[in-house]
């Protein structure tokens, strides 16, 4: 469930939406009605953490913070190289990596992602995502 963030409070504050990911032999991906993933993000990992990886579904947060136990796993909900609120994580000290796929689209927002905020350093996953990673019993890179 993506939470809309209360950076006064430092905590998620109420729910704005949610990710979907079909589980039968027809892959599909979505938003459920009524989300706004501009307002928030899924993530999932050791608080406390400064360390955040982005990647581009929940499902990969998880898988990700399973292989990274000492991070935050954050989904931007799509491949997206600019989300609203990634500088408002930067102002607040976090070493943001990011975790987009192993794929064209995904190593294009990463390079874009970088160009705009050259403090974020790139994660490459060694197979095509996350939890393809996981699911094959690799290491990550």
């Amino acid at each position: 469930m993506l939470r809309h963030l209360d950076w006064d409070n430092g905590k998620a504050n109420r729910p704005v939406g949610a990710e979907l990911r079909g589980t039968g032999s027809c892959v599909w991906r979505g938003m459920a009605a009524g989300s706004c993933k501009d307002l928030g993000y899924f993530w999932f990992g050791a608080k406390g953490s400064n360390k955040i990886v982005l990647c581009e579904s929940a499902i990969d947060s998880i898988r990700c913070f399973s292989m990274h136990p000492d991070c935050i796993g954050i989904s931007t909900s799509g491949v997206r190289a600019n989300p609203c609120w990634l500088n408002v994580l930067i102002q607040h000290g976090y070493e943001v990596h990011c975790g987009f796929d192993a794929d064209a689209p995904g190593d294009l927002a990463a390079r874009e992602m970088i160009a705009l905020h050259p403090k974020v350093n790139r994660m490459r996953p060694a197979a095509h995502d996350w939890n393809d990673l996981l699911v094959s019993g690799g290491c990550a890179s």
